[in-house]
């Protein structure tokens, strides 16, 4: 009699070690059952799920703005005249106007297939009988965020305007040199979101 409980434990042991291999590859929700099991047997129900999710942003933003403007009006002379008349030269006028909106937005996964749906079931089994029910999520989440903006924005600008010359005329006229004029305007707008 003793000989034949022996060998029915070891069996069960067996069956019961065959069933958490088989529980330990399922993701997500699981759901195990042990029953009908001899005295002094082993069972258990064991469910590790592990998640690991590891980011990695680098973002490396350069931006250059050059504007270089050069602007000069003409040079005006009544020169040489019984009776000087009227010279006027025009407006010289540069513009320059930059506007760069920048938007980087990284994304964290989801962290999924730790299901907290699990279930086990030991029931009739045999007198001291150890039975467990074990259920395991781990989630080890890891970001490494390298965020490296540059802006360069450089602005030469140069305006000259003529000369007005009034000279050698019996009657002087008038010489008016035009305006010169120069105009910049920079925006930049840069977002990062991690």
């Amino acid at each position: 009699m003793i000989k034949s409980r022996i060998l029915r434990a070891t069996a069960v042991a067996l069956t019961s070690v065959g069933l958490v291999a088989g529980l330990s590859g399922i993701a997500g929700a699981s759901s195990g059952s042990v029953s009908n099991t001899g005295p002094d047997s082993s069972n258990k129900i064991m469910s590790l799920v592990k998640n690991q999710v590891a980011v990695t942003n680098n973002n490396h933003v350069s931006l250059m703005n050059q504007n270089d403007q050069a602007a000069s009006s003409g040079n005006t002379k009544v020169w040489g005249n019984t009776t000087g008349g009227s010279a006027t030269s025009g407006n010289a006028t540069t513009n320059n106007a930059a506007n760069v909106s920048l938007s980087v937005k990284n994304t964290m996964p989801s962290m999924s297939g730790a299901s907290t749906s699990n279930t086990g079931t030991i029931n009739t089994t045999g007198p001291n009988s150890d039975n467990k029910v074990l259920f395991i999520a781990k989630n080890d989440v890891t970001v490494s965020n390298d965020n490296s903006i540059c802006i360069v924005n450089t602005n030469e600008q140069s305006a000259t305007t003529g000369d007005a010359t009034v000279s050698h005329n019996t009657t002087g006229g008038s010489a008016t040199s035009g305006s010169a004029t120069t105009s910049n305007s920079s925006s930049f707008n840069v977002s990062i979101s991690n």
